[in-house]
Parts: C-alpha cells; sequence; structure tokens
C-alpha cells in the first residue's frame, strides 16, 4: 500500500476536459461516431450519405430495369415474370440491411418526401437525395445499356396492354400509397421492428409487383422509372410515374398521422436519417459491451429501423 493510500489521500490524476472538448474528444477512437441524439444536422457525414443513396439505388434499378433488358437479349423467356417483380423486391431488402443504418436507405424519391412531411427528416437533405436516386438509376441505366445494348421499351415501366395513362397514374398512386404505409410503419417506435423492417418492405414490393405489375409496371418509384427513360429517350407516360407514387406518399403520410399522430420521434428519426454507426461499441473481438459507451442521448443496445 502506497504511503498516499495509507494516509487516505488518492493520487490526482490527470485533468479532463470539460463541457463540448470532452464530447469531441470522447468520439476519437469510435468510427462514424457521433456525440449527440441531433447528430444528422452535422452534415461532415452527407457526403457519405449521398453516396449511400446513389449506390443503392443504382443497385435497385441494375435489377429492376435489368429483369427485362436481360430478358429482351436472351429472347424474352430466360427471366419469368414472377422473379422479374421479386428481383427488385429482394434487391432493396439486401441494401436496407447493408446500408439502411448509413443514409436510411429510401432508394426513392418519394420516401425521402414522405420522411420530411413526417418530420422524420430534414427538408434542407432532401434536394442532394433526391439527386443522388436520380443519379443512381441513371447510372444503372446507363451500365446495362453498355454492357447488353438497348432493346425496345425493356427495361422501362409502362402501361400495360389496353391501360391508359391516367389509369396507370391511379395505379401507381395506389400502390405507393401501401408501399410509403409500410415504410413509414416500420420505421415507426410504436413497432420497434428494426431490422425486420427490411422484410416488410421487401415482402409488399414483391407482392405488389406479383399482381400490379401487368397494369403499371408497379415502379412506386420516379428514379426507377425516370432514369432509364432519360437515358433511353423514351418518355411514354412518364408523368404516371411522377404524378402517382407523389400523391400515394402524400396519402400514406395522412394515413400515418390518423394511425399514430404526428412523427419526429427518436425511433423514426434513426429509421429515416440513418445512425452511421453511432450504435456501435467499439472493443476487441469477443469483449463484453460496454453499457455507457454510447453517445449521450442515446439508450445502450437500442435498435433502429431501416
Amino acid at each position: 500500500m502506497s504511503s498516499n493510500a495509507a494516509n487516505g489521500r488518492q493520487r490526482p490524476g490527470p485533468a479532463r476536459p470539460a463541457g463540448g472538448q470532452e464530447l469531441r474528444l470522447s468520439s476519437l477512437g469510435r468510427p462514424n461516431s457521433i456525440v449527440n441524439q441531433f447528430s444528422f444536422w452535422d452534415d461532415r457525414y452527407e457526403g457519405r450519405r449521398l453516396f449511400a443513396e446513389l449506390l443503392g439505388t443504382f443497385f435497385l434499378v441494375l435489377v429492376a430495369a435489368g429483369g427485362g433488358m436481360v430478358n429482351a437479349r436472351f429472347g424474352g423467356h430466360v427471366i419469368p415474370a414472377s422473379a422479374r417483380v421479386v428481383a427488385p423486391a429482394l434487391m432493396v431488402m439486401a441494401t436496407i440491411l447493408f446500408m439502411g443504418t448509413v443514409s436510411g436507405a429510401h432508394l426513392n424519391p418519394v420516401v425521402s418526401a414522405a420522411f420530411a412531411l413526417r418530420g422524420d427528416f430534414p427538408w434542407n437533405r432532401v434536394p442532394a437525395h433526391v439527386t443522388a436516386q436520380f443519379a443512381g438509376a441513371v447510372l444503372a441505366a446507363l451500365v446495362l445499356w453498355g454492357l447488353i445494348g438497348r432493346h425496345g421499351s425493356a427495361g422501362l415501366t409502362l402501361p400495360g396492354a389496353g391501360i391508359s395513362t391516367p389509369i396507370a397514374m391511379i395505379w401507381e398512386m395506389v400502390l405507393t400509397t401501401g408501399l410509403v404505409s409500410v415504410i413509414l410503419g416500420t420505421a415507426s417506435g410504436a413497432q420497434q421492428v428494426g431490422a425486420f423492417a427490411a422484410i416488410g418492405v421487401g415482402s409488399y414490393i414483391a407482392l405488389a409487383g406479383l399482381w400490379g405489375s401487368p397494369v403499371s409496371g408497379a415502379s412506386m418509384n420516379p428514379a426507377r422509372s425516370l432514369g432509364p427513360a432519360l437515358v433511353l429517350g423514351d418518355w411514354t407516360a412518364w408523368w404516371a410515374y411522377l404524378a402517382g407514387p407523389a400523391a400515394g406518399a402524400v396519402l400514406a403520410v395522412g394515413i400515418a398521422w390518423i394511425l399514430r399522430g404526428p412523427g419526429g420521434g427518436r425511433q423514426s428519426r434513426w429509421a429515416a436519417q440513418g445512425t452511421l454507426g453511432t450504435l456501435w461499441r467499439p472493443g476487441s473481438a469477443g469483449a463484453p459491451p460496454d453499457p455507457g459507451s454510447g453517445p449521450p442521448g442515446e439508450p445502450p443496445a437500442a435498435g433502429h429501423g431501416a
């Protein structure tokens, strides 16, 4: 026992920084960590979020438009119709799981707008996210065109045989109302479904596509429809795939308000905005988690939606 301990005194430790300086230093060594629950207003990681939206939408459109283009390239019977509508749903599910915590994995301009209308996403971030989503869609269409060529209207979303553009627009509105309702519902703190949101969203896209695709193509996503239209230069019925999903998203926000009241809760903000790994706990492999190691204002081991 040291003389200081024997005398009831402790050797003074190093001085601790106070206030905001301590919070800033506490984030050192924690990749992607942010030190408060309002961190999404900090634009230091905006480039990463926008890249995530571009990449995720790229993969979505690569599958959604690519199914029809590959099918046309190899005779029209290589990929069954059911597989062409289920594949985008599986891609959305996988994308939510692998990058939902970075940007919220909207992958759809009307989803970004719906989250903003609910108060879960800042409006000043919407234009950049929508631009990234359209850029990802255009890039996917360019890659497909460059690799397998253009084959008529393959890869576009168009009204089915005998379906007028207004009917296609209303159809897209109805389908999108359901999609955005599922997204907002699984993002809500009332459900606390976390990563299982990917299953709900992917399941809805697959089911809507299986019965709705023959009527309008079941796009439910202006970026998915207008990106390939821009690249392929075919604007047939384009406004149906902009107005329909936009109207459906607004209706879904109204439904969410009726079901759950105003948005803006912490759980729904995490789902809409992503957490950029702020709930990640540093430590060696196999080490028990430190309950107190999270950023201030966030509970340990809390889940979040996608």
